[in-house]
């Protein structure tokens, strides 16, 4: 009841605004007696997913809390894990304003936001200021104006500066509004990418005695030869999981709105199909030796049955809890128990 209050004056802002009001709240309150306006009691049995225990099987996605400044807040709603980010070595401002738009009628969003952050030091000192009552992912790119030739450097950066205090790494390789960032998916620069990450992760394992499991993440527009081929190289190089899917470039299911023309990722229900056959072919791909975490139009229990009976071991939510609210986490892990 109050999410639904609090949703329909937040809905009169534009969407950057909302957010920021909101992620300003949340931060404010998370530790405080006033989480009781959205803390739930979510009973579930663990899932061991990448050799790590998540309590539930439901988690915020990347791009919610890009600095991690509202960690207790997430965990108190009952999120499973909370995945930060997805964060830069340096601060950037990311792409000019307005950068994210609401599809109401296609309960759906489409953002350029261009990973915007504070920069890797700032979620670092974050995460270790939290209380930790949920498993942290924290999710890396680079910066915009580091060359793609270049950009495994920049996540060897942020890889070396989260890896005491992250439960699990995502790289994030396919978000459509850095340009030139989804050309890491593909052929020698994928697998470049992940031998070096893989071995830093070793040298990083031996240096900190603590084994902290890499997962990609990939787009939802994707070809079934390059599904394939990104399988291969995550099997080769033998990363702990995969994150399937991100927002997508495509605009059928909503070229009827106006604010279709809007460049960005679109997200939210009308990629709920699209995501579900990916997670498929992936987890065919991959044989069932590399789990995934599913995600991309999850707006019901049945969306997340969905994704778990295609392939993936646990999922994550983002449009779909901004439109539905935080009993979505509860109906989920209800479903899935």
């Amino acid at each position: 009841m109050f999410y639904k209050l609090a949703q329909k004056f937040m809905f009169q802002m534009d969407a950057e605004t909302a957010h920021n009001f909101a992620m300003t709240n949340l931060r404010l309150t998370g530790t405080t007696p006033f989480n009781c306006l959205y803390k739930q009691r979510i009973e579930s049995k663990p899932f061991e997913v990448m050799g790590v225990t998540f309590p539930n099987p439901v988690g915020l996605a990347a791009g919610m809390d890009k600095d991690g400044e509202a960690i207790d807040a997430f965990a108190a709603m009952g999120f499973g894990h909370i995945e930060v980010g997805t964060v830069t070595p340096r601060p950037q401002p990311g792409n000019d304003k307005p950068r994210s738009f609401r599809l109401k009628p296609a309960k759906a969003i489409i953002n350029r936001m261009g990973f915007n952050n504070k920069g890797v030091d700032n979620l670092v000192a974050n995460i270790k200021a939290s209380k930790r009552e949920a498993v942290i992912g924290v999710n890396i790119g680079k910066n915009k104006d580091t060359p793609v030739e270049n950009g495994k450097d920049d996540y060897l950066i942020c890889m070396d500066k989260v890896y005491d205090v992250a439960d699990y790494i995502a790289v994030n390789i396919s978000s459509p509004n850095t340009p030139g960032l989804r050309s890491l998916q593909y052929g020698e620069l994928l697998d470049e990418l992940l031998q070096t990450l893989k071995n830093k992760q070793l040298e990083l394992e031996a240096k900190h005695n603590k084994y902290v499991p890499l997962a990609l993440k990939i787009a939802p527009d994707l070809s079934d030869e390059e599904i394939e081929s990104i399988a291969e190289c995550l099997l080769k190089n033998k990363i702990d999981g995969a994150i399937a899917t991100n927002t997508t470039l495509d605009r059928e299911a909503v070229k009827h709105l106006p604010e279709h023309t809007e460049a960005g990722g679109l997200s939210g229900k009308p990629l709920t199909s699209s995501s579900t056959v990916v997670i498929e072919k992936l987890h065919k791909a991959l044989k069932g030796e590399i789990p995934i975490i599913g995600v991309g139009g999850i707006h019901s229990a049945q969306d997340a049955k969905d994704k778990i009976q295609a392939g993936a071991s646990i999922v994550q939510l983002y449009t779909g809890f901004i439109y539905e609210g935080p009993e979505l986490i509860a109906n989920i892990t209800k479903e899935l128990n």
